[in-house]
């Protein structure tokens, strides 16, 4: 059953082989548990009781509520996909009460420290870093996520009209305008790639001309905005959050970031404005006579 489910998500839903690996971690967990605390073998046949009683062991086990969460996030959706398509009839996440989760703001590079990006000597001057610097460029110039910057084909770049096509979260595909310095950039680099790799579909590529993985994009992104950058946290989503706090802190308009970035609904945009918020009390301290 959990297979099927896993199927479903990754054909049907379009999630990212993260996400995937995350629920079927976090499913398989679960089956353990049953089968180790109440011989049962079908997660399908779980009761309230049993779902509260592994998130009592959880907890027994000091991870975070956030980690709980994200774990019944999980559970929430292979029974609603269950009773949705008749596999199941009951559905016991009904009945639990998650566990508060303290609000945590995204973390951002500054804008002084994402300037330096363009320091010569930062990225070499070969294929991998030509390709390096646009991957770092590009997530910060369209906040667009890891796993659609893995999936960009090279059809999907209109180097004349300045633009990128992204597949999103449920199949939603987006337009998003890119700057000309960068768009330059991945001329260069694409010119690069198709003279010896004319065969790949995906515009970015290792050097043995196969398409990116997660683990490969994340170490990139990390050892760059290492150099640049004292925060612990340095990763592709970094970047996307740091892309929507400066447009925000800029100016641009919440709807129109929440467009870029894909989201389906404002309130997940909303969380940038904390940010700002939190910039614009720094100035008026600074800046205030009373302040």
């Amino acid at each position: 059953m959990i297979e099927k489910f896993l199927q479903y998500l990754e054909l049907e839903k379009r999630y990212s082989a993260h996400t995937l690996k995350s629920y079927r971690s976090d499913l398989d967990q679960l089956q353990t548990y049953l089968v180790d605390t109440y011989d049962e073998n079908h997660i399908e046949y779980l009761s309230h009781e049993m779902l509260r009683s592994w998130m009592v062991s959880l907890m027994e086990t000091k991870i975070s509520s956030r980690t709980i969460s994200r774990k019944m996030s999980a559970v929430k959706s292979f029974f609603k996909w269950g009773r949705k398509f008749e596999y199941i009839t009951n559905d016991p996440t009904l009945k639990i009460m998650l566990p508060k989760i303290p609000k945590r703001l995204p973390v951002y590079v500054d804008e002084e420290e994402m300037e330096t990006i363009n320091t010569d000597g930062i990225f070499p001057d070969t294929f991998e870093g030509i390709r390096d610097r646009v991957i770092v460029e590009l997530f910060y110039q369209t906040g667009i996520r890891s796993n659609e910057l893995l999936t960009l084909k090279t059809k999907d770049v209109d180097f004349l009209r300045g633009t990128i096509k992204v597949l999103g979260k449920r199949n939603k595909e987006r337009i998003i305008p890119v700057g000309r310095d960068v768009i330059s950039l991945m001329e260069t680099y694409h010119k690069m790639r198709t003279a010896d790799f004319k065969s790949s579909l995906f515009f970015f590529i290792t050097l043995k001309g196969e398409s990116l993985y997660p683990k490969l994009v994340y170490k990139i992104v990390n050892t760059y905005l290492g150099r640049i950058s004292s925060l612990r946290k340095k990763s592709p989503h970094v970047l996307r959050h740091t892309f929507a706090t400066h447009m925000l802190n800029r100016g641009a308009d919440l709807n129109a970031i929440k467009e870029l970035l894909g989201h389906s609904s404002l309130a997940a945009t909303q969380v940038y404005t904390h940010n700002s918020i939190e910039r614009l009390q720094e100035i008026h301290r600074k800046a205030h006579p009373n302040g």
